[in-house]
């Protein structure tokens, strides 16, 4: 197995772009990679991104939206959270087995006193604490089989990222699934910075072959990298256009004005169908503001530029914009 170096990148876009380049375009060999990323959300390759994240707390805290190439749930990431990444040749026999994976960092933690273990499909766990969950990319006879190490991460913000109403879209994506989660430093004998965490880690791993034989890339390697990481980890189509089809539905009553009701149909990130009910009185049809709003991008910027040529009183009475937003998003 060769370690590859990340160089100690925080950008979410880079980060996978280097796992999936590792994937595709290094010469066939198994290989192992660490990364630390800037607080973002990771998104499951069959999610519904907007019905994972809290949009509010992402806007108010600059996160990244990242898409990866697994599945699962979506997993929020910080400086204090650990990315394990095995890159391998397949057997036959290592899709789903996420024990063959995990079990070398679980060995890793126990070195460190820290008694973990796989549970359930993909966790680990710390007796009934979840410190690490797992997910898997298979594709021609190679897998990816990846992880977070909560180490020292934000736990409010964990909590307040993923938040999201879930009464308000109905979709066939995959459902993430929140459980009860903790620190690897809650259970530590000594304490320890990340960087000497992953360490001991890599070492862990390597103990059984020596010293750590490295991949070194060249910067032709980093220059693709980057092109990959701007071309689909940075794009509107891979973040949110290769959402599964779904239903929004908003109600709300708005003072002074009446009880909205929203409708809208969006499929691969666009809006197909929309429809506008309550009991509001406006002047205008409510039919022609529906009409503009398919084929939009299901984005706040566009919703947004739609909405400043939109003369909301005349349609629905004594509605502000950011009574509209709300609405729509």
């Amino acid at each position: 197995m060769l370690f590859v170096s990340n160089e100690g990148n925080h950008d979410p876009a880079v980060n996978l772009a280097l796992e999936e380049y590792i994937f595709r375009q290094l010469p066939e060999n198994n290989y192992l990679l660490f990364y630390i990323n800037e607080p973002s959300i990771i998104i499951g390759k069959n999610q519904n991104t907007v019905e994972e994240i809290n949009a509010e707390y992402v806007k108010d805290n600059n996160l990244h939206i990242v898409r990866r190439m697994s599945g699962g749930g979506a997993v929020y990431h910080d400086l204090g959270n650990l990315n394990f990444s095995f890159i391998m040749k397949d057997d036959g026999s290592s899709f789903h087995n996420f024990k063959k994976f995990t079990e070398p960092v679980v060995e890793a933690l126990r070195t460190m006193g820290i008694e973990a273990e796989l549970t359930g499909r993909n966790d680990i766990q710390i007796g009934e604490k979840k410190i690490s969950g797992n997910a898997q990319f298979h594709s021609r006879g190679k897998i990816i089989s990846h992880g977070t190490l909560l180490f020292n991460s934000e736990m409010q913000n964990v909590a307040s990222a993923l938040k999201v109403n879930a009464e308000k879209y109905a979709s066939k994506s995959t459902k993430s699934v929140r459980g009860r989660v903790a620190n690897i430093t809650d259970f530590l004998q000594e304490p320890m910075t990340i960087e000497q965490f992953r360490l001991k880690i890599l070492h862990s791993i390597f103990a059984g072959e020596g010293d750590v034989q490295s991949y070194q890339l060249t910067d032709e390697d980093w220059k693709k990298v980057h092109q990959l990481a701007d071309e689909r980890y940075r794009s509107w189509e891979w973040t949110y256009g290769r959402s599964p089809q779904f239903n929004m539905q908003q109600r709300k009553r708005i003072e002074g004005a009446g009880t909205f009701d929203v409708r809208l149909n969006v499929h691969d990130g666009v809006i197909q169908e929309a429809a506008i009910y309550g009991d509001f009185f406006g002047r205008g049809d409510r039919n022609e503001v529906a009409e503009q709003l398919v084929g939009l991008r299901y984005t706040e910027e566009e919703l947004s530029k739609l909405t400043d040529n939109i003369d909301l009183a005349f349609y629905f009475g004594p509605v502000t914009k950011e009574d509209w937003m709300g609405l729509l998003l």
